[in-house]
């Protein structure tokens, strides 16, 4: 069997390291070090990641293959590691962030230390603690910053707080992502 059809498309050409970066691979798992700190990830049994001098590489384990019909999934696997590893080098060193706005009549948001406080219009405040990594910014009342090194956590926590309140289709109030398009309806006439 040819191995060139159990690989992605992604993982065909190897990962660059820069050079602020660490990558060490140790039972099972990978560890990446840059400027803003460490993430680390548990590998699949599915692919190998080998690390040779400042490249990775992600190639399936065809000992596990037992018929060739699970080729998409051999594949499917590469090109998902081999994104998770590009995103932790991108965390380490660049870190991502989502911005969301609160669009409403008396909704606002504010940081009280490190916790995110916000007025919604229920009879409680709403209060997110971060987790560890990432950060709140609020520059505004109305626009609240997510930033982290890790792309899965930052986009849960900004998912978390727009589910407080998700926006409305009659007059879009509501928190939404700053690039989303809310498609507003036309309410009752009285």
């Amino acid at each position: 069997m040819a191995e060139k059809k159990f690989i992605s498309r992604l993982a065909k050409k190897p990962i660059q390291i820069p050079a602020k970066v660490e990558v060490t691979i140790k039972d099972k798992s990978i560890f990446v070090k840059g400027p803003k700190g460490e993430l680390k990830r548990n590998l699949n049994d599915i692919v190998i990641v080998e690390l040779d001098n400042n490249e990775i590489t992600v190639k399936p384990n065809l000992e596990l293959l037992k018929r060739t019909s699970e080729a998409k999934i051999f594949r499917s696997m590469t090109g998902t590691f081999c994104s998770h590893i590009k995103n932790m080098i991108t965390g380490v060193t660049e870190g991502f962030k989502k911005e969301l706005m609160i669009v409403g009549v008396g909704y606002r948001a504010a940081l009280k230390g490190k916790t995110l406080n916000m007025n919604l219009g229920y009879a409680h405040e709403v209060n997110v603690e971060p987790p560890e990594n990432v950060t709140f910014e609020v520059p505004k009342p109305n626009q609240i910053i997510v930033n982290g090194i890790d792309k899965e956590v930052v986009g849960q926590i900004a998912a978390n707080i727009r589910g407080w309140r998700v926006p409305l289709v009659y007059g879009g109030k509501g928190i939404r992502y700053s690039d989303e398009v809310v498609r507003t309806k036309v309410g009752k006439k009285v």
